[in-house]
């Protein structure tokens, strides 16, 4: 399972013609999840069913925990960590921001179904009248702004960031559950698809490469985890109390493929978390967790 970082460029060189054909037939994608035509369930499942045919002895449910469902020494180290995990005051603070009220009297839990709790596997959603996908943090500001609040910035892990981290907790073993509804939110959907399949940076890697052609090899020191499960579990808290939103590591990831990123909360990366997120429908959530 392991690959040096010249070993996975080589295998992810740019192929053409019968080759492509041959590659993607291979990773039981072709007219799957990189299909043209292909439905968003039908994206999901060939996914599901590539991990499966890969992994057999890995249960789905356990892809929640990302690249920790290839190690099981890693997984007991998580188990440990998270019975005392060293962010508990970060969460407090989101806490404390989720419960203290507005000037004008009212809270977060106002603006949500069920006071905010089991809502935030529904999103991203498609907003039909804004024409846009809608984000958790989207909506968090758009509570704010309501209520007459200035709204944060994206890139701000101590404002939206640790607010986020407790308000996703609150959905904790909720499936996730993406609508793709209309043609407009289907040509999100896709725009997204094109995100997470086409390759970027100088060294020519897409979302795919890593965590779909290559999750459970090692790259270096690292195992890289599997796109489906991904988005159940952000914000993640990394080597410690280091707290970062799903947007901040697309920005990250792009970065380390030496690609010029979108900013967080960009249409680009909204209709790329949509669709992230829709292949994880029907994995339960835990946010707020340790990560490597």
């Amino acid at each position: 399972m392991k690959m040096t970082l010249s070993k996975l460029l080589a295998a992810n060189r740019p192929a053409t013609g019968k080759k492509i054909l041959l590659a993607l037939a291979g990773a039981g994608l072709l007219m799957g999840a990189v299909g043209v035509n292909a439905t968003p369930e039908h994206d999901r499942d060939s996914l599901v069913k590539y991990f499966k045919n890969k992994y057999p002895d890995v249960k789905k449910d356990n892809y929640i925990y990302g690249a920790l469902a290839f190690d099981p020494d890693a997984k007991a180290q998580y188990d440990s960590i998270m019975d005392f995990p060293p962010f508990g005051s970060v969460l407090d603070q989101g806490k404390a921001m989720w419960d203290t009220p507005f000037k004008n009297g009212k809270k977060y839990a106002d603006c949500f179904p069920n006071g905010g709790k089991n809502v935030a596997g529904n999103y991203p959603y498609f907003d039909d009248k804004a024409g846009k996908v809608v984000t958790f943090e989207m909506a968090l500001n758009a509570c704010r702004v309501q209520n007459g609040e200035d709204a944060f910035k994206y890139s701000d892990m101590k404002t939206i960031g640790v607010l986020t981290a407790y308000a996703r907790t609150l959905s904790d073993g909720m499936a996730m559950n993406i609508k793709v509804d209309g043609s407009a939110a289907t040509a999100a959907y896709e725009a997204g698809k094109k995100q997470f399949y086409s390759r970027r940076g100088q060294l020519n890697f897409s979302c795919a490469t890593c965590h779909v052609d290559n999750a459970g090899n090692r790259l270096r020191s690292e195992i890289l985890s599997p796109a489906i499960g991904q988005t159940t579990h952000w914000p993640v808290f990394r080597g410690g109390d280091n707290l970062v939103t799903l947007q901040e590591r697309y920005v990250g990831c792009n970065k380390q493929v030496r690609a010029v990123p979108f900013a967080a909360g960009s249409t680009e990366y909204n209709d790329l978390e949509y669709f992230h997120s829709y292949i994880s429908n029907g994995l339960p959530m835990k946010a707020a967790v340790f990560r490597k």
